[in-house]
Protein backbone atom coordinates (compact mmCIF):
# COMPACT_ATOMS: atom_id res chain seq x y z
CA UNK A 1 0.00 0.00 0.00
CA UNK A 2 3.30 2.58 -0.46
CA UNK A 3 3.14 2.49 -4.17
CA UNK A 4 4.87 5.92 -4.75
CA UNK A 5 7.31 4.53 -2.07
CA UNK A 6 8.06 1.76 -4.36
CA UNK A 7 8.75 3.36 -7.38
CA UNK A 8 10.87 6.30 -5.36
CA UNK A 9 12.71 3.25 -4.33
CA UNK A 10 13.08 1.62 -7.28
CA UNK A 11 13.09 4.06 -10.89
CA UNK A 12 16.17 6.75 -9.91
CA UNK A 13 18.07 3.42 -7.91
CA UNK A 14 17.64 1.95 -11.78
CA UNK A 15 19.09 4.82 -13.08
CA UNK A 16 21.52 5.55 -11.07
CA UNK A 17 23.02 1.97 -11.03
CA UNK A 18 22.85 2.02 -15.16
CA UNK A 19 24.31 5.59 -15.24
CA UNK A 20 27.30 4.68 -12.92
CA UNK A 21 27.99 1.13 -14.86
CA UNK A 22 26.85 1.35 -18.43
CA UNK A 23 25.93 5.08 -19.49
CA UNK A 24 28.81 7.17 -17.50
CA UNK A 25 29.22 9.90 -20.00
CA UNK A 26 25.47 10.50 -19.33
CA UNK A 27 26.23 11.83 -15.99
CA UNK A 28 27.35 15.08 -16.76
CA UNK A 29 23.10 16.19 -17.31
CA UNK A 30 21.87 15.12 -13.95
CA UNK A 31 24.96 16.90 -12.05
CA UNK A 32 23.47 19.52 -9.68
CA UNK A 33 25.53 22.69 -11.52
CA UNK A 34 24.62 25.23 -9.55
CA UNK A 35 27.16 27.84 -11.37
CA UNK A 36 25.20 26.18 -14.80
CA UNK A 37 22.27 27.37 -13.12
CA UNK A 38 22.99 30.43 -12.39
CA UNK A 39 24.72 31.45 -15.27
CA UNK A 40 23.50 29.47 -18.42
CA UNK A 41 20.14 29.59 -16.93
CA UNK A 42 20.08 25.88 -17.18
CA UNK A 43 16.65 25.22 -14.76
CA UNK A 44 16.22 21.49 -16.40
CA UNK A 45 19.43 20.84 -14.03
CA UNK A 46 17.06 21.66 -10.92
CA UNK A 47 14.39 18.88 -12.12
CA UNK A 48 17.51 15.74 -12.96
CA UNK A 49 20.10 16.98 -10.68
CA UNK A 50 17.79 16.53 -7.65
CA UNK A 51 16.12 13.50 -9.06
CA UNK A 52 19.27 10.77 -9.30
CA UNK A 53 21.97 10.04 -7.45
CA UNK A 54 25.27 9.80 -9.07
CA UNK A 55 27.11 7.85 -6.12
CA UNK A 56 25.85 4.61 -5.23
CA UNK A 57 26.40 5.25 -1.44
CA UNK A 58 24.30 8.09 -1.42
CA UNK A 59 21.64 5.92 -3.32
CA UNK A 60 21.86 2.50 -1.61
CA UNK A 61 21.62 5.02 1.86
CA UNK A 62 18.27 7.39 0.43
CA UNK A 63 16.68 4.22 -0.92
CA UNK A 64 16.55 2.14 2.82
CA UNK A 65 15.50 5.93 3.93
CA UNK A 66 12.88 5.87 1.88
CA UNK A 67 11.96 2.03 2.46
CA UNK A 68 11.65 2.81 6.13
CA UNK A 69 9.68 6.16 5.44
CA UNK A 70 7.12 4.72 3.39
CA UNK A 71 5.22 4.06 6.53
CA UNK A 72 3.68 7.87 5.97
CA UNK A 73 2.56 7.05 2.50
CA UNK A 74 0.53 4.60 4.28
CA UNK A 75 -0.57 6.57 7.15
CA UNK A 76 -1.63 9.50 5.47
CA UNK A 77 -2.59 8.31 1.95
CA UNK A 78 -0.47 8.32 -1.49
CA UNK A 79 -2.07 11.81 -2.27
CA UNK A 80 -0.95 13.50 0.97
CA UNK A 81 2.28 11.62 0.88
CA UNK A 82 3.33 12.97 -2.73
CA UNK A 83 2.74 16.42 -1.47
CA UNK A 84 4.75 16.50 1.20
CA UNK A 85 6.91 15.14 -1.29
CA UNK A 86 6.53 18.08 -3.67
CA UNK A 87 6.59 20.41 -1.23
CA UNK A 88 9.78 20.01 0.44
CA UNK A 89 11.38 19.28 -2.91
CA UNK A 90 10.57 22.99 -4.23
CA UNK A 91 11.43 24.55 -0.93
CA UNK A 92 14.71 22.99 -0.55
CA UNK A 93 15.61 23.76 -4.01
CA UNK A 94 15.25 27.57 -3.22
CA UNK A 95 17.22 26.78 0.67
CA UNK A 96 19.84 25.03 -1.50
CA UNK A 97 20.12 28.36 -3.48
CA UNK A 98 19.56 30.40 -0.15
CA UNK A 99 22.31 28.33 1.63
CA UNK A 100 25.09 28.89 -0.75
CA UNK A 101 24.77 32.33 -0.97
CA UNK A 102 24.81 32.82 2.21
CA UNK A 103 27.70 30.36 3.00
CA UNK A 104 29.69 32.12 0.11
CA UNK A 105 28.97 35.75 1.86
CA UNK A 106 30.05 34.31 5.56
CA UNK A 107 33.07 32.01 5.17
CA UNK A 108 33.78 33.04 1.70
CA UNK A 109 34.17 30.35 -0.47
CA UNK A 110 32.23 29.08 -3.70
CA UNK A 111 30.40 26.50 -4.29
CA UNK A 112 30.06 25.48 -7.96
CA UNK A 113 27.80 22.04 -7.38
CA UNK A 114 26.10 19.73 -4.80
CA UNK A 115 25.76 16.08 -4.46
CA UNK A 116 22.97 15.00 -6.77
CA UNK A 117 20.09 13.04 -5.79
CA UNK A 118 16.60 13.20 -4.35
CA UNK A 119 18.28 13.86 -0.79
CA UNK A 120 16.25 17.20 0.09
CA UNK A 121 12.90 15.45 0.22
CA UNK A 122 15.03 12.75 2.01
CA UNK A 123 15.95 14.26 4.82
CA UNK A 124 12.59 16.71 5.45
CA UNK A 125 10.94 13.17 5.98
CA UNK A 126 12.83 13.38 9.25
CA UNK A 127 10.99 16.12 10.34
CA UNK A 128 7.60 13.69 10.65
CA UNK A 129 9.43 10.91 11.56
CA UNK A 130 11.27 12.59 14.93
CA UNK A 131 7.56 13.97 15.44
CA UNK A 132 4.89 11.71 15.04
CA UNK A 133 6.76 8.00 14.91
CA UNK A 134 6.39 6.98 18.53
CA UNK A 135 9.96 5.67 20.27
CA UNK A 136 10.20 2.11 21.31
CA UNK A 137 13.17 1.12 23.44
CA UNK A 138 14.23 -2.32 22.24
CA UNK A 139 17.83 -2.85 24.12
CA UNK A 140 20.67 -1.06 25.74
CA UNK A 141 24.40 -0.63 24.94
CA UNK A 142 26.84 -0.68 28.15
CA UNK A 143 23.69 -0.25 30.26
CA UNK A 144 23.48 3.55 29.21
CA UNK A 145 23.01 3.97 25.74
CA UNK A 146 19.24 3.54 24.82
CA UNK A 147 18.90 1.28 21.32
CA UNK A 148 15.51 1.86 19.95
CA UNK A 149 13.04 1.19 16.69
CA UNK A 150 14.44 4.51 15.44
CA UNK A 151 17.93 4.36 15.90
CA UNK A 152 18.98 2.28 12.55
CA UNK A 153 16.70 5.27 10.77
CA UNK A 154 19.52 7.84 12.29
CA UNK A 155 22.26 5.73 11.99
CA UNK A 156 21.25 6.12 8.11
CA UNK A 157 20.79 9.57 8.27
CA UNK A 158 24.28 9.75 9.49
CA UNK A 159 25.69 7.70 7.44
CA UNK A 160 23.94 9.34 4.12
CA UNK A 161 25.39 13.12 6.13
CA UNK A 162 28.66 12.16 5.97
CA UNK A 163 29.35 10.83 2.46
CA UNK A 164 29.96 14.29 0.92
CA UNK A 165 31.72 17.69 1.35
CA UNK A 166 28.95 19.92 1.15
CA UNK A 167 25.71 17.48 1.80
CA UNK A 168 25.41 19.63 4.72
CA UNK A 169 23.86 21.78 2.92
CA UNK A 170 20.95 19.67 1.38
CA UNK A 171 20.19 17.98 4.89
CA UNK A 172 19.85 21.87 6.34
CA UNK A 173 17.50 22.91 3.74
CA UNK A 174 15.39 19.43 3.65
CA UNK A 175 15.16 19.65 7.18
CA UNK A 176 14.18 23.67 7.44
CA UNK A 177 11.48 22.62 4.30
CA UNK A 178 9.97 19.93 6.48
CA UNK A 179 9.61 22.32 9.24
CA UNK A 180 8.04 24.82 7.36
CA UNK A 181 5.69 21.70 5.53
CA UNK A 182 5.52 19.73 8.53
CA UNK A 183 4.26 23.19 10.70
CA UNK A 184 1.98 25.15 8.05
CA UNK A 185 3.78 27.91 8.17
CA UNK A 186 2.57 30.50 5.70
CA UNK A 187 0.15 27.64 4.51
CA UNK A 188 2.40 25.85 2.96
CA UNK A 189 0.79 22.52 2.70
CA UNK A 190 -2.42 24.21 0.76
CA UNK A 191 -0.36 25.88 -1.89
CA UNK A 192 2.38 23.10 -2.26
CA UNK A 193 0.09 20.12 -2.44
CA UNK A 194 -0.47 17.64 -5.80
CA UNK A 195 -4.44 18.86 -7.42
CA UNK A 196 -6.70 15.67 -7.05
CA UNK A 197 -6.99 15.03 -10.46
CA UNK A 198 -3.50 14.88 -10.93
CA UNK A 199 -3.76 12.31 -8.38
CA UNK A 200 -6.21 10.04 -10.16
CA UNK A 201 -4.51 10.10 -13.01
CA UNK A 202 -1.49 8.88 -11.44
CA UNK A 203 -4.04 6.37 -9.68
CA UNK A 204 -4.77 5.04 -13.32
CA UNK A 205 -1.53 4.65 -15.15
CA UNK A 206 1.49 4.03 -12.36
CA UNK A 207 -0.60 2.79 -9.22
CA UNK A 208 -1.13 -0.77 -10.81
CA UNK A 209 2.19 -0.85 -12.10
CA UNK A 210 3.85 -0.18 -9.09
CA UNK A 211 0.82 -1.92 -6.53
CA UNK A 212 2.34 -4.90 -4.77
CA UNK A 213 -0.71 -7.77 -4.40
CA UNK A 214 -1.58 -8.56 -0.42
CA UNK A 215 0.55 -11.81 0.69
CA UNK A 216 -1.65 -15.09 0.76
CA UNK A 217 0.52 -16.85 2.82
CA UNK A 218 -0.16 -14.64 5.90
CA UNK A 219 -3.44 -14.64 8.35
CA UNK A 220 -4.71 -11.14 8.30
CA UNK A 221 -5.27 -9.48 11.40
CA UNK A 222 -9.46 -8.11 11.57
CA UNK A 223 -10.31 -5.21 13.25
CA UNK A 224 -13.51 -5.29 16.07
CA UNK A 225 -17.03 -4.57 15.21
CA UNK A 226 -16.93 -2.04 17.42
CA UNK A 227 -15.43 1.08 18.36
CA UNK A 228 -14.59 -0.41 22.12
CA UNK A 229 -13.29 -3.90 20.64
CA UNK A 230 -10.84 -1.76 18.47
CA UNK A 231 -9.76 0.30 21.76
CA UNK A 232 -8.98 -2.90 23.76
CA UNK A 233 -7.47 -4.33 20.56
CA UNK A 234 -5.66 -1.42 20.41
CA UNK A 235 -4.56 -1.29 24.12
CA UNK A 236 -3.43 -5.14 23.59
CA UNK A 237 -1.02 -4.11 21.34
CA UNK A 238 0.59 -1.40 23.10
CA UNK A 239 0.65 -3.49 26.49
CA UNK A 240 2.65 -6.08 24.33
CA UNK A 241 5.55 -3.40 22.94
CA UNK A 242 5.66 -2.38 26.55
CA UNK A 243 5.68 -5.68 28.27
CA UNK A 244 8.69 -6.61 25.59
CA UNK A 245 10.62 -3.87 26.69
CA UNK A 246 10.16 -3.92 30.11
CA UNK A 247 10.83 -7.40 29.92
CA UNK A 248 14.01 -6.80 28.34
CA UNK A 249 14.99 -4.19 30.96
CA UNK A 250 13.59 -5.84 34.20
CA UNK A 251 15.93 -8.91 32.40
CA UNK A 252 19.36 -7.29 32.68
CA UNK A 253 19.14 -5.80 36.27
CA UNK A 254 18.21 -9.31 37.66
CA UNK A 255 21.39 -10.45 35.31
CA UNK A 256 23.13 -7.66 37.54
CA UNK A 257 22.02 -7.99 41.03
CA UNK A 258 20.37 -11.53 40.94
CA UNK A 259 17.09 -12.82 42.54
CA UNK A 260 13.60 -13.18 41.48
CA UNK A 261 11.51 -10.97 40.04
CA UNK A 262 7.49 -11.07 40.20
CA UNK A 263 6.55 -10.82 36.73
CA UNK A 264 3.04 -10.61 37.44
CA UNK A 265 3.16 -7.90 39.47
CA UNK A 266 4.95 -5.92 36.80
CA UNK A 267 2.41 -6.98 34.13
CA UNK A 268 -0.78 -7.91 35.13
CA UNK A 269 -3.14 -9.48 32.65
CA UNK A 270 -5.50 -7.63 30.16
CA UNK A 271 -8.51 -9.16 31.82
CA UNK A 272 -7.97 -7.77 35.39
CA UNK A 273 -8.68 -4.33 33.96
CA UNK A 274 -11.89 -3.68 34.56
CA UNK A 275 -12.60 -0.14 33.94
CA UNK A 276 -14.65 0.00 30.91
CA UNK A 277 -13.84 3.71 30.45
CA UNK A 278 -9.98 3.32 29.40
CA UNK A 279 -9.45 5.46 32.81
CA UNK A 280 -6.42 5.26 34.95
CA UNK A 281 -6.88 2.86 37.93
CA UNK A 282 -4.67 1.34 40.22
CA UNK A 283 -5.80 -1.74 42.24
CA UNK A 284 -4.82 -2.21 45.58
CA UNK A 285 -2.72 -4.89 47.40
CA UNK A 286 -6.13 -6.85 47.59
CA UNK A 287 -7.20 -6.88 44.03
CA UNK A 288 -3.64 -7.83 42.86
CA UNK A 289 -3.68 -10.85 40.72
CA UNK A 290 -2.16 -14.33 41.82
CA UNK A 291 0.61 -15.47 39.85
CA UNK A 292 0.18 -16.93 36.56
CA UNK A 293 0.41 -20.56 36.46
CA UNK A 294 2.93 -21.89 33.53
CA UNK A 295 1.73 -24.50 31.48
CA UNK A 296 4.06 -27.40 30.89
CA UNK A 297 2.95 -28.07 27.74
CA UNK A 298 4.16 -24.58 26.81
CA UNK A 299 6.80 -24.54 28.73
CA UNK A 300 7.90 -28.03 26.63
CA UNK A 301 7.21 -26.73 23.20
CA UNK A 302 9.91 -23.63 23.78
CA UNK A 303 12.32 -25.93 25.59
CA UNK A 304 12.01 -28.13 21.95
CA UNK A 305 12.80 -24.82 20.02
CA UNK A 306 15.88 -24.81 22.12
CA UNK A 307 15.66 -21.90 24.96
CA UNK A 308 16.48 -22.96 28.47
CA UNK A 309 13.82 -23.85 30.99
CA UNK A 310 14.49 -20.73 33.26
CA UNK A 311 14.18 -18.63 30.42
CA UNK A 312 10.83 -20.24 28.85
CA UNK A 313 9.32 -19.87 32.24
CA UNK A 314 9.96 -15.80 32.78
CA UNK A 315 8.87 -15.47 29.34
CA UNK A 316 5.29 -17.24 29.58
CA UNK A 317 4.70 -15.98 33.32
CA UNK A 318 5.96 -12.44 31.96
CA UNK A 319 3.80 -12.41 28.68
CA UNK A 320 0.83 -14.35 30.69
CA UNK A 321 0.81 -17.37 29.15
CA UNK A 322 0.58 -16.13 25.74
CA UNK A 323 3.27 -18.59 23.63
CA UNK A 324 3.65 -16.32 20.36
CA UNK A 325 4.95 -13.17 22.93
CA UNK A 326 6.71 -15.66 24.53
CA UNK A 327 8.72 -16.50 21.83
CA UNK A 328 9.04 -13.47 19.94
CA UNK A 329 10.34 -12.30 23.22
CA UNK A 330 13.02 -14.69 23.29
CA UNK A 331 13.85 -14.76 19.81
CA UNK A 332 14.31 -10.95 20.04
CA UNK A 333 16.73 -11.60 23.07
Amino acid sequence: KAPLSKSLLLVPSAISILLTLLFQHYQKFFAYNLQAIKEDFQIWRLVCGRTVCLDLKDTFCSSLLIYNFRIFERRYGSRKFSSFLLGAWMLSALFDLLLVELAQYIFGFTINSLPSGFLGPVFALFVPFYCSIPRVQVTQVLGHFSITNKTLVYILGLQLLTSGSYIWILALSGLISGICYNSSILKVHQILCVPSWVAKIFSWTLEPIFSSAEPTNEIRVGMGATVDIQRQQRMELLDRQIMMSQVAQMRRQRQQQGGMINWNRLFPPLRHRHNANYQDHHPSDQETPPPTEVSEEQVARLMEMGFSRGDALEALRASNNDLNVATNFLLQH
